[in-house]
């Protein structure tokens, strides 16, 4: 078993998460995207494939007003010529539109998330996760979360594409508790396993299954498979837990 089956399957409660590295074989980038959820509003979601992207969407508009569709439906991953962007709310705009302008991936998360917080969610604050790729070998992530106080803590990687190799951050510790700790660390080093968009996605949303008696808190999940040169889309495959 690898370490990318063995960590995820040990993971009771992720929140959303991104997961990106080099697939084994090729110069092929895989980008996953995914979504978990306790309350009712946050099952009540599937993504969808628009012309520029991958959106979170409600699959009961009335279930959604239960909780902060605000901070529920969103762009959560956008391409373009001038590469990939993804996060967990609605700064995945402002992020493409910088990396559009300026072509630096770390440039552009930072200058795109300067007047950004953790989201409005007391007590849990959860925090804002993305990611940025232009293409070649080198991917910028951050993470925003609560401090002391009510500080924000910005923390940005740009971190290397190795062959087989992935980066996680997510935006709770995987614990089942109240309040949800928030992530904090470095990205998680794991290995890409698979060799198509759709191998990568079913492992990893198979390796999210709970364990007999435990509650089923998988939402939907988004695999993507491009050039790790340009960045472009070549392949794309969604699960949609409550959709079959």
């Amino acid at each position: 078993m690898d370490k990318q089956i063995t960590y995820l399957s040990g993971l009771e409660y992720p929140g959303r998460f991104i997961m990106a590295g080099q697939l084994k074989e090729g110069d092929e980038l895989c980008l996953v995207y995914g979504l978990t959820g306790r309350s009712p509003a946050s099952q009540a979601r599937r993504l969808v494939k628009k012309e520029n992207g991958i959106w979170v969407e409600p699959t009961d508009p009335q279930v959604i007003m239960t909780g902060k569709p605000e901070l529920l439906i969103y762009p959560a991953i956008m391409y373009s010529p001038a590469g990939l962007v993804v996060s967990n709310g609605k700064h995945t705009t402002d992020i493409m539109a910088q990396l559009e302008a300026v072509r630096q991936p770390l440039l552009a998360l930072a200058r795109a998330l300067k007047d950004w917080k953790y989201e409005p969610d007391d007590p849990i604050f959860t925090p804002r996760i993305s990611l940025a790729f232009g293409g070649g070998f080198n991917l910028a992530l951050s993470v925003i979360r609560r401090g002391e106080f009510g500080s924000v803590i910005r923390n940005y990687f740009e971190l290397p594409l190795i062959p087989g190799k992935g980066w996680l951050v997510m935006t709770y510790m995987g614990i089942n508790a109240d309040p949800l700790p928030s992530f904090f660390g470095e990205p998680i080093s794991l290995e890409m396993s698979g060799r198509t968009a759709e191998e990568v996605a079913e492992g990893v949303f198979n390796s999210l299954a709970p364990s007999p008696g435990k509650p089923d808190f998988r939402v939907a999940l988004v695999a993507l498979r491009a050039s790790v040169h340009d960045g472009q889309v070549q392949e794309i495959k969604i699960i949609n837990r409550h959709e079959g």
